[in-house]
């Protein structure tokens, strides 16, 4: 039979509690047993170190490298190391002549072959595509070894589908376009087929070898699109331009084949051309028309921001532009450990004062939350080093500036939850209704702050680069952590803690003693209430001060209105001894 009482209640969500941790330590203990993690967080570039590379820009041809196409293979390189997980990358570029990347950790073959590499962009036509977000089709499901396509001629163009023979359709549907992705290699042989996904969709694809060359792109551009009779309209477009003769020749060829599949069938996927960066489709859009003049205009549902980012895409993409690796030196940790040591004192002595205000405050209440902020640091700890796992993610100084500022308002709750609670015993509850109805009124209140915090971190997380991101996502993260435990530590224990002998009977060092809390109780026995006058010394009591001040700004006529209470209230007491003394006086003249 399952208890469904609060203190059933109570237990199972501190077991739930204790589940998760045991489940997030085995998880780092396996990790680390497997040899893929140590027990200690990554750390950044600067408390690490770690590689500088400089790469020297090489341009195909005789040109120039100009500083906006710097600042664009900038924009590139950055998105790569991103993509990779390598957090807080420093890149920039020096003298208006060379990239500097600065990471931590030292770099794979493959990082570095990623990060000298020039953007791959390329037009293919598309063979295949599915119909939404494609996973990987179960192995139960795949087509049988005899039932593989097999080409019956060969390829008569990049849009033929006798490309596709069993290793490409074994490879499509192996492919998973949805998490988790499949791993895929960033650099193709441009005279095959590839089994591409879009990442924004998740719509799956079988490509055509490349027709188009990212460098045949001269440029791109946004803007709202015109009309027939050269009317703007409200609807974004991207704007095409591409190389004469050579580009324009070929996207000519290419837009006559597809534009006939199109007006056969404006559904087919072989009217559709790929718009691929490093592998990885940004866009597949229809050939609606025959493009002669190299001249082309990209459309659908784009909102302006979209259009901006497919425009950047094509500019970016088209850069002829590859690197070599200067020089690649170790580099130490610019901030040092002598930094974390210190932020890690600021820590324990902010812990410290927290702890000595919440035993002065609270006496032996404080313990609830000394532990409290040991479970909120502890499933920090499991978190940051199972992302570092997981996403690579690697703690930087700002992000231990991040957890530092998050143990004062991690306080923060459990005071507004405690005094609550005070406020229900001084107005004469049990302990027991006391923890109810604070906490009714305190998660209201931590649940509301919890959010801003939040808010405010994936805002910041966002808008941000560099370390100010780090900084952003251990606020966020502690905030999370600071709810679990509320919910799932603090107020379960004080519901426990509550129906002992201690706590119940308000013990002097038990920090919920409600004499000491000035508390008068509602019911004053031998059938008297707690008076009007009663209340207002409790309410007083609470906040002595901003009620003596309040008292001292009154005006004529509130000061007499509070006379006059005072007056009715000291009336009603003599009243009520007069009434009963009569009645005892009534009592012996009957008797």
């Amino acid at each position: 039979m399952v208890r469904t009482g609060p203190t059933s209640a109570a237990r199972r969500t501190l077991l739930w509690l204790a589940a998760i941790i045991i489940a997030c330590t085995l998880a780092v203990g396996g990790g680390v047993l497997a040899g893929a993690i140590s027990w200690a967080p990554k750390l950044g570039l600067d408390l690490e170190g770690g590689t500088q590379m400089i790469l020297q820009p090489k341009v195909e041809g005789s040109g120039a490298v100009t500083q906006e196409q710097l600042d664009q293979a900038v924009a590139i390189i950055r998105q790569r190391v991103d993509g990779s997980g390598v957090s807080e990358a420093q890149i920039s570029t020096e003298g208006g002549k060379n990239v500097v990347v600065s990471m931590p950790g030292k770099p794979t073959d493959e990082e570095r072959n990623l990060i000298k590499a020039s953007a791959n962009m390329n037009f293919r036509p598309v063979i295949a595509a599915s119909q939404g977000p494609s996973g990987a089709v179960p192995e139960a499901e795949r087509t049988p070894e005899d039932k593989l396509p097999v080409p019956t001629a060969k390829p008569v163009n990049a849009s033929d589908p006798n490309w596709v023979d069993a290793a490409v359709m074994k490879e499509y549907e192996a492919t998973s376009c949805i998490a988790p992705l499949t791993e895929r290699p960033t650099t193709s042989d441009a005279d095959k087929p590839l089994v591409s996904c879009e990442p924004d969709s998740g719509i799956k694809y079988i490509l055509g070898p490349v027709e188009i060359p990212g460098k045949w792109i001269k440029d791109a551009s946004y803007g709202l699109q015109q009309g027939a009779q050269g009317a703007t309209t409200n609807q974004w477009s991207v704007n095409l331009t591409l190389e004469k003769p050579d580009g324009a020749q070929a996207f000519k060829e290419v837009t006559q084949r597809l534009n006939g599949k199109y007006l056969v069938n404006p559904n087919d996927p072989q009217a559709r051309f790929a718009i691929v960066l490093d592998d990885s489709v940004i866009s597949a859009p229809a050939s609606m028309a025959v493009i002669t003049d190299g001249q082309s205009s990209i459309t659908g549902n784009f909102t302006e921001a979209s259009a901006k980012a497919l425009s950047d895409q094509l500019k970016f993409g088209s850069l002829p532009i590859s690197f070599d690796i200067q020089s690649e030196t170790q580099i130490s940790a610019t901030l040092g450990l002598q930094q974390l040591e210190m932020g890690i004192l600021a820590g324990l002595i902010g812990l410290g004062l927290v702890v000595i205000y919440s035993l002065f405050q609270y006496r032996a209440l404080g313990f609830v939350t000394i532990i409290s902020l040991v479970i909120a640091g502890v499933l920090t700890y499991l978190a940051i080093v199972l992302l570092g796992w997981a996403e690579n993610y690697r703690l930087s100084l700002a992000g231990v500036a991040g957890i530092i500022v998050a143990i004062g308002q991690t306080a923060d709750s459990f005071i507004v939850y405690f005094e609550r609670v005070r406020d229900e015993l001084r107005d004469g509850r049990g302990l027991v209704a006391a923890v109810d109805n604070g906490w009714a009124r305190a998660k209201r209140t931590i649940l509301a702050s919890k959010a801003v915090n939040i808010l405010a971190s994936v805002v910041l997380y966002f808008v941000s680069v560099g370390s100010v991101k780090g900084f952003a996502f251990t606020l966020g993260l502690t905030a999370v952590a600071d709810l679990i435990v509320v919910f799932m530590f603090t107020h379960p224990t004080l519901m426990l803690l509550a129906r002992t002998k201690f706590f119940g009977e308000g013990h002097h060092f038990s920090g919920l003693d409600p004499k000491q809390l000035g508390a008068v109780p509602l019911y004053r026995g031998a059938g008297r209430f707690r008076t009007p006058a009663e209340s207002l010394e409790v309410a007083k009591g609470k906040n002595a001060r901003a009620a003596g001040e309040a008292e001292r700004r009154q005006t004529i006529a509130e000061r007499r209105l509070a006379a006059k209470e005072k007056e009715m209230a000291g009336t009603g007491g003599r009243s009520n001894g007069a009434s009963t003394s009569g009645s005892s006086d009534d009592s012996k003249e009957n008797n």
